[in-house]
Parts: structure tokens; C-alpha cells; sequence
């Protein structure tokens, strides 16, 4: 039996990692049912109608990433519903957020094919099996968690107010916003995941709970219909991988566009390696940020070629380089690794939510048409089929001497950021992983036609000359990072970010 160390965004998800390793199960097992609660007991945050990477390092072999990420609908929408079906809203959210919701913003969701193929090239444990622990809090109801609330005391009226199934299951009687701690039960839920369970993932998808989701959806204006979910297809890819010091660190592939950006950062951090947060690194950090997400947002958010244009961001060394050519022409994480040398990263979004809930079945749709930042061609522009793209980049990497690390964080386009710089910390300055989950970080962002860092406090930011905000405490806007470690000799730790109030365990 393998052991396993699980990082996550609950206690709870945590715990049931550690639960399918105590049946047997190995890392993949163990990530998929922390997963699986985290899409049930996390509303608002992400929902089982989420897109998902998946990036897995066997014991021997290569690394690879499971793309399961959402995809444009419509192969059945008249020309005339493109565009349409749309509700704008702004929310309180990280500082005034625009998002569309409404049934014209729901995509095809793929998570769940690529939790399936996960399960079925590297796991243990049966399908219906890793379902056990989701199916007991869908029964029983859950308790409401911080992270859920901090997101819906936001977005409870604009996003999940006019849906009639989805108000009902976050509010109580009097209609007020169900508190930290409540329980919440979401009627129908364990039925459609017990159908899930037992009738395989292609229920989601051709059986009748994907017809349900689809028939809603297309009724009522969107583009969702049955044959984008029966043409769906999760895809196994190679990841991409950068060698940092001693380590080989491998993450996803294109359409996320979170690992090409990742995968640059951590070369031109090798430029320059910190060994301490000096004035002087923390202004080699900004300026790494700034140079690559600058060529991101030019480049890459608009793409009519996203493979070409990521080929292209993977060909620089050095920031001079990147600046050459920028002159010319919230999501879940569960990381698991296991005493045999398995590893596996599953980060997994459903955009802000389009606060649908089809009747009976529990289930809160995404609005990942809806996502300003990830649909810089506009709304519906995509062609039915397309992979959206996405910030996601679940991440692995491996030493010369054996141990190896899973990595992640939900936040948008912080995500790649908040793993950067817990990399950093542990692979350059040797701190422990708890100490490297929990440092102080910073990003640095596009507002109102220019850049600004935003930072906690215990940055020295005296050599850096752009705008910035100072974060008094650690905050979930810089992430949720989760990782695993086994080391050699077998010793497994593991460390949730304080930001979120994630869950580890050990199990096996």
C-alpha cells in the first residue's frame, strides 16, 4: 500500500485524499477524491460542471497533463443566438470585477472526462469508489466553508440571486445568505452524482443527467446542446517542463496558457537566483512579472494561434529577449504525491459561476464564455469545438536525487505567480514547504492602462518603480497554494496556503 500526502483547499477534500489512500489507492486516487468534495462542498467557487489540468509524473516515464478544460459550445445554435444570452455583471470582488453570466455563458465542461481519464490510466481505485466521500457530503449536506462565503457575500445576488434552484440552496428562509458554518444541502445533488458514480463519467455527457444540463441550457437561449457534450473529449498531453537548479519542473501545456507563462518566469528567475528577498530580488521578481505578462496580455490573450504564439514565449531566455520582442510588431487545487514516486496536480475552475442550476440536478453551471480576461476576442467568438483558454498550471517537478513535488493554486491569472514564488522559496532560499507556502508575495497587475504591484507586507519594494497597494495580512488574492512533497528515504510532508484555509493529511 502506498502512503500519500495530500494538499488541498479543504480539510475536508484533504481528509478524503487521505481516505482513497487508505483503500489502496495511490496519488491519482487520492487527488481525484479530494477533487470530487472540493467540487461538491466549495459553492460559488467552482461546481462538477468545472474545466480541469491534470498533470501527472508517474513513477517511470514521462510527465504528462490531462486536458480536461472547458470548451466553446454552439455545433447546434442558430447563427442568430451567438452574442446573445448574456447578463453583464460587476462585482465587489478583488476590487470591482466584470463577468458575464446568464445561459449564453455556460461552456462545455470537461473536468469530469479528465478526472475519468486520470482514473483510468493511472489509478487504483474504482470510478464509483472515488465518488464515495462526494456523494456522503452531497447526502448529509456540508458546512459552509470561509473560502465559499468570502466569494459569495460578493456575488450571492448578482450571480446567484435570479436562478430560482440556485437561490434556494445558498440562502436561508428569509432569503439572507447562508453563514460560515451553515449547512448546506443542495437538493438532487447526491442523486446526479450517484448516477455519476454508477453509470461512469459518460453521464455527464451522454447519459441522462447531460442531457438534462443540455436541454436547460439550450432551451432557455444558450449554446450548450447535446452533441457538444456527446462530442466532448478530455486529451492527454505532454507537459512542459524547465530544468530550476537541481529540479525538473513540469507543468500544462497549451490551451492553458497559466504554463507557458509559468514555465518563462522560472527560466529567467534561474538568471538571476535569489538567496534572500533583498530590495534587490524582490525588483527582479517585478520585473520578471512585469516582462511576462505584459507579452502574455499582447500576445497570447488574443492569439489567433495560441500553440504558435506559446512556441514563441517558450524560446526566450532572458528578460532583454522578452522586451525584444514585446517592442516588435474563484478555481480549486489538490496536490497529491505518493511513496512509490507518483505525483499529480489537478487544478479545476467553473469561471465566477453563471449562477444556473438546472432542475434536478444540484449542479451550479460555469460561465466560462462569460470571463473578460480569457475571452479577449469577445463574446462567442471562438469556433464550436475550440479548448478555451485558460490560467490554470498544475504543476510537478522532480529532483536527480528521486523526491519529487505537486504544486498548484486557484487565482485567475495569480495563479502562476503564487506557485513562482513558492518555488522560488523552496528550491533557491531552502525554506521548508510550509514556510514557502506561507512567505509573503506579490504580483504584479494591469490597472487602468498600466501596471501596479500588489504585495503583502514583508516586501521590501524600495527598488522598484511602479504604483503599488500594500496587503496588511496574508490574502487569498495572492492565491491558495497546496503542496505535497515526498523526499527521499520516503518522508512525506505537505502544506496548504494560510491564505485559504486549506486542508493536508497524510494517508495509507
Amino acid at each position: 500500500m502506498s502512503r500519500v500526502a495530500v494538499a488541498t483547499s479543504s480539510q475536508i477534500a484533504a481528509d478524503a485524499g487521505a481516505w482513497a489512500a487508505d483503500r489502496g489507492g495511490n496519488a491519482v486516487d487520492a487527488a481525484i477524491a479530494a477533487c470530487l468534495v472540493s467540487l461538491v462542498t466549495e459553492p460559488g467557487v467552482v461546481s462538477p460542471a468545472a474545466g480541469a489540468f491534470i498533470t501527472i509524473w508517474p513513477e517511470s516515464g514521462d510527465p504528462v497533463t490531462i486536458d480536461g478544460a472547458c470548451e466553446m459550445p454552439g455545433r447546434a445554435a442558430p447563427a442568430e443566438r451567438f452574442g446573445r444570452g448574456s447578463l453583464d455583471v460587476e462585482l465587489t470582488y478583488g476590487g470591482r470585477t466584470q463577468t458575464t453570466v446568464g445561459y449564453g455563458s455556460v461552456a462545455t465542461f470537461g473536468g469530469i472526462s479528465g478526472l475519468a481519464m486520470a482514473q483510468e490510466r493511472y489509478g487504483k481505485l474504482t470510478w464509483q469508489e472515488l465518488f464515495e466521500p462526494a456523494v456522503g457530503y452531497a447526502s448529509d449536506g456540508f458546512r459552509l466553508s470561509q473560502a465559499s462565503y468570502n466569494y459569495l457575500v460578493h456575488t450571492h445576488d448578482g450571480i446567484f440571486g435570479w436562478n430560482p434552484d440556485s437561490f434556494r440552496a445558498l440562502h436561508d428562509d428569509d432569503g439572507e445568505l447562508l453563514q460560515v458554518g451553515d449547512t448546506v444541502i443542495v437538493a438532487d445533488l447526491a442523486d446526479t452524482l450517484e448516477a455519476c458514480a454508477s453509470n461512469g463519467p459518460q453521464e455527464f455527457y451522454t447519459g441522462k443527467v447531460g442531457q438534462t444540463i443540455a436541454d436547460h441550457v439550450f432551451d432557455h437561449g444558450g449554446l450548450l446542446a447535446r452533441v457538444d457534450l456527446e462530442a466532448y473529449k478530455a486529451v492527454s498531453r505532454p507537459a512542459l517542463a524547465v530544468e530550476m537548479d537541481d529540479w525538473c519542473v513540469a507543468t500544462s501545456p497549451a490551451p492553458s496558457l497559466g504554463g507557458a507563462t509559468l514555465v518563462t518566469m522560472l527560466k529567467m528567475m534561474r538568471e538571476n537566483p535569489a538567496t534572500t528577498w533583498s530590495a534587490e530580488a524582490v525588483a527582479i521578481l517585478v520585473a520578471t512579472q512585469l516582462a511576462v505578462l505584459q507579452f502574455r496580455q499582447t500576445f497570447l490573450d488574443e492569439a489567433d494561434d495560441l500553440d504558435k504564439e506559446t512556441r514563441r514565449l517558450l524560446t526566450v531566455t532572458s528578460r532583454d529577449e522578452l522586451m525584444g520582442l514585446m517592442r516588435s510588431p474563484s478555481t480549486v487545487h489538490t496536490s497529491t504525491v505518493d511513496s512509490g514516486g507518483l505525483a499529480c496536480a489537478v487544478t479545476a475552475s467553473a469561471g465566477y459561476g453563471s449562477g444556473i442550476m438546472p432542475p434536478g440536478t444540484g449542479i451550479w453551471l460555469n460561465n466560462c464564455l462569460g470571463e473578460v480576461e480569457l475571452n479577449k476576442h469577445g463574446f462567442h467568438a471562438l469556433t464550436p469545438g475550440t479548448r478555451m483558454p485558460s490560467n490554470m498550471a498544475p504543476t510537478v517537478a522532480r529532483h536527480k536525487d528521486g523526491s519529487i513535488i505537486a504544486i498548484g493554486s486557484p487565482g485567475a491569472d495569480r495563479i502562476t505567480t503564487a506557485i513562482l514564488q513558492t518555488l522560488v522559496n523552496f528550491v533557491q532560499l531552502g525554506m521548508s514547504l510550509k514556510e514557502a507556502v506561507a512567505h509573503p508575495r506579490l504580483h504584479v497587475e494591469s490597472v487602468d492602462g498600466g501596471s501596479r504591484v500588489s504585495y503583502e507586507t514583508g516586501l521590501d519594494l524600495s527598488k522598484v518603480d511602479l504604483r503599488s497597494r500594500e496587503f496588511e495580512e496574508l490574502n487569498m488574492f495572492f492565491g491558495g497554494v497546496a503542496t505535497a512533497l515526498r523526499e527521499t528515504g520516503d518522508r512525506l510532508d505537505a502544506a496548504a496556503d494560510p491564505r485559504r484555509t486549506g486542508g493536508t493529511a497524510i494517508g495509507g
